[in-house]
């Protein structure tokens, strides 16, 4: 592998950079919650910029609900908003995954998106005005005249030489110099970190991960009968690294599973020093990280996207990832760079059965060879940001008070916690009878919570239907909560002078 460069190959434009150090300075409370920012024309002098680069930096910050614009009085820091609790507060040991409540419920549905009505279950982009299809036609079109043969051999490569070096020039941006040759092609991220989990650790072995988390990591420590232990996290910043600390000096952890930018499903993404930080606890215990990276280039020119594997400099981490999320989701093929434990993972995925298909290959490669990848996938993030910031709003308006809700600076989804009266696994029932499907809280967990969460994933189209679709969710919330204040409080008169309970902003 090549030296690790300090900083990524690219910096940011300077209005984001300009924007993040008014963001770090909100961070750490030089700027409070009302507190009036310098006008346009002194940033702009401050930083020695342009009025219109001031304009964007400020923008930027807008965008993000970190800063809100009063017409003729200027930008003022955002109020905190009532989004979640600080951070989750899973148990303190570790318990093996038995879940058989999601089978039950789900009717083994992996995904949550099948079937019909509306879903805001499943994760994987639904919404073909996202992507560029006609390019990846042509380009599979030209794989297969150029690539015949390859229907007619075995192929059992780590991969096809071209879709690697592309790969390891993707990587860049995430801050990491991979050596191509060290890169596998994989069937999918999941495969990939399924891979990586059975290359350092044995049935019975402990992995520390986020809580709440991706449901398919569970299924795969589950199925690999491995323990989890689930560490606080918090819904902005991403996992507490004092619990991680605390867990590692006490408990037999074998590996740590993270998906460090815009984790899954809170949305959370770790700034740069506590990856750095992370990785050099981790070398101090010799503990290996799996780190997902599939969400990172929706973090487009954020600081955030690095990679913690850039930090790496003794192959502790091993990094999976796939475009699946960003450029052609009918392209789910993988990719790992396991680190020192590239001989096991690159054996597991011979003797597993895990050649990939040459032609889907060599159209991913032609695709990730072309220009316009950051283009598209700015666009698509900021389609995807106002998206949520609208379905945002309307669970605010339509779920039971006191519900709260994360709000990710990009992603697919959305993390709700409701009132702990609605029980989401009956409310998930309910919703399927009406054509309304959405991932059940308690399948974001190994042990008995977030019965009260929900996951809403917004990947499909967004219309009318699937905002009415939305509220209609909210208002079986209601109902539910409605009747169990029924059950449990004495009746009252009809007429109240009381007034009527009223959403608050999560």
């Amino acid at each position: 592998m090549s030296p690790l460069p300090a900083t990524p190959s690219k910096t940011p434009p300077r209005y984001i950079g300009i924007g993040q150090g008014v963001a770090r300075m909100i961070d750490d409370q030089a700027f409070r919650p009302g507190q009036r920012l310098p006008s346009v024309r002194e940033l702009a002098a401050q930083h020695g910029v342009s009025v219109s680069t001031a304009v964007q930096a400020l923008r930027w910050l807008e965008e993000r609900h970190r800063i809100i614009a009063r017409p003729r009085a200027g930008y003022f820091v955002a109020p905190k908003s009532r989004t979640l609790p600080s951070v989750s507060r899973p148990p303190r040991h570790s318990v093996p995954v038995v879940r058989p409540h999601r089978t039950a419920t789900i009717s083994g549905n992996p995904d949550l998106a099948s079937g019909p009505g509306v879903n805001f279950g499943g994760y994987s982009p639904k919404d073909a005005r996202l992507y560029d299809g006609e390019r990846v036609r042509i380009a599979l079109a030209r794989a297969t005249r150029l690539q015949r043969r390859s229907l007619i051999t075995y192929d059992d490569s780590p991969g096809t030489p071209l879709l690697r070096e592309a790969m390891a020039r993707r990587a860049l941006a995430l801050g990491c110099t991979l050596d191509p040759a060290r890169i596998l092609v994989t069937q999918c991220c999941t495969q990939a970190v399924s891979l990586c989990l059975q290359a350092v650790t044995r049935p019975g072995d402990t992995v520390a991960l986020e809580s709440p988390t991706h449901f398919g990591f569970l299924d795969l420590l589950e199925a690999l009968h491995l323990r989890a232990l689930e560490i606080p996290t918090h819904p902005r910043h991403g996992i507490s690294l004092p619990a991680l600390q605390l867990a590692l000096d006490t408990q037999p952890v074998k590996a740590v599973l993270l998906v460090p930018a815009l984790s899954n499903p809170l949305g959370a993404s770790m700034r740069l020093a506590d990856k750095r930080r992370l990785v050099q606890m981790l070398s101090a215990h010799q503990t290996p990280l799996i780190e997902d990276v599939i969400f990172n280039d929706l973090l487009v020119g954020d600081e955030r996207r690095r990679a913690a594997k850039s930090f790496d400099t003794e192959g502790l981490v091993m990094v999976c990832g796939s475009f699946s999320k960003t450029l052609a989701p009918g392209l789910r093929l993988g990719w790992v760079e396991p680190g020192r434990w590239h001989a096991p993972v690159a054996s597991l995925k011979r003797v597993l059965g895990g050649p990939t298909n040459v032609i889907l290959e060599h159209t991913l490669a032609d695709v990730l060879s072309q220009g316009g990848y950051e283009a598209r996938v700015r666009q698509m993030s900021e389609r995807m940001r106002a998206r949520l910031a609208h379905a945002r709003a309307c669970v605010v308006n339509s779920f039971p008070a006191g519900t709260r809700v994360s709000d990710p600076p990009a992603g697919y989804a959305l993390w709700a916690e409701l009132p702990s009266g609605v029980d989401t696994l009956a409310l998930h029932t309910r919703c399927q009878g009406e054509g309304i499907g959405f991932g059940p809280g308690a399948l974001f967990s190994a042990s008995d919570r977030f019965g009260h969460c929900l996951r809403l994933s917004f990947a499909g189209e967004m219309g009318g239907a699937e905002f009415a679709a939305l509220e209609r969710i909210g208002e079986l919330a209601q109902e539910m909560l409605a009747g169990r204040h029924a059950r449990s409080e004495p009746l009252r008169p009809a007429c109240s002078d009381a007034p009527a309970p009223q959403n608050h902003p999560a």
